[in-house]
Formats: C-alpha cells, sequence, structure tokens
C-alpha cells in the first residue's frame, strides 16, 4: 500500500513534491535521451531570459517567486552550461544583466518542438475529472503507472518530429562538411595524419577526380556524416574511408546507413573488391564491419596509415 495515499488531504504538500520529482526526473530521461544538455529545473528561468532578452537577477525573483540564492544557484548553473552571458548593467554597475549566450539561443532553438511535446504530455495527462485536488493526483500518480511520462513525451515527439535522413553524392558545397567531420572524428579518436590532412582539403582532387565517390548522410537540411569509396588501383579495388558522423548524431545508426550505401554501391557498379583500414581500439565499429560482411585479412607493412592495424574485406561482392 502506498503510505502517502493513505495520509489523506494531510499529505498533499508531500504528494505534490512526489509528483513533481518524478516529472522532474522523467523529463530529464528525455532530454537525455534526446541528447539535450538541460536540466528542468533550469526551465523557468531560461524561459523568462529567452522571452525578455536582457533581465536581471532581481527581475526573474519577482517574476517567479523565488528566493534571491536560489536564483543566484540557477544563474551560475546557466552560466556554468555556456547557456547565458552577464553584462554589465549600463546604469547600475551592481547589477548583471543576463542574456542568452549563441549556445543558448540555439538550444532555445532546437528544443521547442520537445518543449511542445511535454506540454502536450502534460495536459493529455492531467485531463482528469475529480471532485478534489487528492483524488486527481490519485488519479494522475495512476496514469504514470500505466504508462511512464516519458515514454509518453518521447512517442509524442517522435510521431511529430521525424527527421528525413537522405544518403546525397558528392557536391562542392559540401567539401567544408567532409573536412570539419573527418578531422573531429580523427582529433576525438586518433591525431590527423598529414595524408589525412591533404586528402580532406582536397577531396575533389584526391578523390572524385580520381574515379572515386563521396557520400553524405542528410538530415533535413543539416550534413551529419559523410563516407567516401576512394580507388586504390585501376582494377576495380577500393577502399570504404573517411567515414565520419557528427558527435550529436551518433548512436542513431546513421553510419551503418552510410555502409549499407557503399556496399550497395559497390555491388551496382561491380567493383573487384571493397576495402578498409582500422584499429581494434574501435570495438563498436569492428563489430559492425563484421556484421556487414567484411572479413579481417593480413595487414600489409606499408598500411597508408599509421593508426591502422586491421585490414578488412567485404566478401559478398
Amino acid at each position: 500500500m502506498d503510505a502517502l495515499q493513505g495520509i489523506g488531504e494531510i499529505g498533499i504538500g508531500s504528494r505534490l513534491k512526489r509528483l513533481s520529482e518524478y516529472m522532474m526526473k522523467d523529463t530529464q530521461v528525455v532530454y537525455d535521451h534526446f541528447g539535450f544538455d538541460f536540466d528542468p529545473y533550469l526551465f523557468p528561468t531560461f524561459k523568462i531570459i529567452l522571452h525578455k532578452e536582457e533581465v536581471t537577477n532581481t527581475e526573474i525573483n519577482q517574476s517567479l517567486k523565488t528566493s534571491q540564492p536560489a536564483t543566484t544557484q540557477v544563474i551560475n548553473k546557466l552560466d556554468k552550461k555556456g547557456l547565458i552571458v552577464l553584462k554589465e548593467h549600463p546604469n547600475d554597475k551592481r547589477k548583471k544583466l543576463i542574456a542568452l549566450s549563441e549556445k543558448g539561443k540555439k538550444l532555445a532553438e532546437q528544443i521547442q518542438p520537445l518543449w511542445k511535446s511535454i506540454e502536450y504530455t502534460i495536459k493529455d495527462y492531467t485531463r482528469i475529472t475529480s471532485d478534489s485536488l487528492i483524488e486527481h493526483i490519485n488519479k494522475l500518480e495512476k496514469k504514470f503507472i500505466q504508462k511512464k511520462f516519458s515514454d509518453a513525451i518521447m512517442e509524442h515527439y517522435i510521431a511529430n518530429n521525424k527527421k528525413q535522413l537522405e544518403i546525397i553524392n558528392f557536391s562542392e558545397e559540401f567539401a567544408s562538411s567532409f573536412y570539419d567531420l573527418n578531422i573531429e572524428w580523427l582529433q576525438t579518436y586518433f591525431y590527423v595524419e598529414p595524408f589525412d590532412e591533404e586528402v580532406l582539403g582536397k577531396p575533389k582532387q584526391y578523390i572524385i577526380d580520381k574515379g572515386g565517390h563521396i557520400f553524405f548522410a542528410k538530415l533535413n537540411d543539416e550534413i551529419v556524416g559523410t563516407v567516401a569509396l576512394m580507388p586504390l588501383d585501376e582494377n576495380g579495388t577500393f577502399e570504404l574511408t573517411k567515414m565520419a558522423v557528427s558527435p550529436e548524431h551518433r548512436g542513431h545508426k546513421i553510419g551503418q546507413k552510410l555502409i549499407t550505401k557503399c556496399i550497395e554501391f559497390a555491388k551496382q557498379e561491380q567493383f573487384n573488391t571493397l576495402l578498409l583500414y582500422s584499429n581494434t581500439l574501435l570495438e563498436n565499429a569492428i563489430y559492425i564491419y563484421r556484421k556487414y560482411g567484411f572479413v579481417e585479412v593480413p595487414l600489409e607493412a606499408n598500411s597508408p596509415y599509421k593508426r591502422s592495424d586491421i585490414k578488412m574485406v567485404y566478401k559478398g561482392l
């Protein structure tokens, strides 16, 4: 039995607190799931700064009816996340004007659809007929048991914000994305070799003009991943190389879609050999390569990449 429910109306404060903590915790689950570095407790203050553009600490206190220390704590968290900037007040140097940083503005733009899903879900869950607040809370908690708050939010968000991923061919306008995505990946996991810098900086010269191919993963209007098929000889041997996915879009199988595209293209164009070089430290990547039909073969002594310690060939051609 739920002890708090048994207390009745006298425990309504504790019931509301528990309800709030549950909803905040599940909202955090949703933010984390979709990759938003945000905290639901920061929402009211962040929203005020967003709407007023520039605001003082005192104005936030008055708007939210919160204490000065509580507001200061939230401001410090927003500042630590890089979501706000603090400016000197033109008329009172003791005060600070608080505004969203460029990072904060970008987050506000990206997170709006998710806020709409959260708002919709709250309205849906609280659309209850009851004779008292305590009965309303009882019914609401029962709904949360039947279906998690976070699950309901995510279902609504996904259903109403379907992103269209397409794999497109090389275009000069995306050359900078090819460079940026690969440099970020190399700097994160290894280091940039001179050979990388040269090829990535001139993809048309080193890949396209030599009979190679470059594909991009485009999510709506954003390039989020790339891969290249680079010719190694005139006998139809191609290297699957320069594959990278942006950090915020990793974990959504975009890399696998790029691999699938390369394999399908290799079959369509009747490549003789499709191979790749990698490093065994990238266990997940090696697992995926094997899953798609690549097998390990001996690595030559003069491998083109110092970081490579494994060579794999696709056996399905």
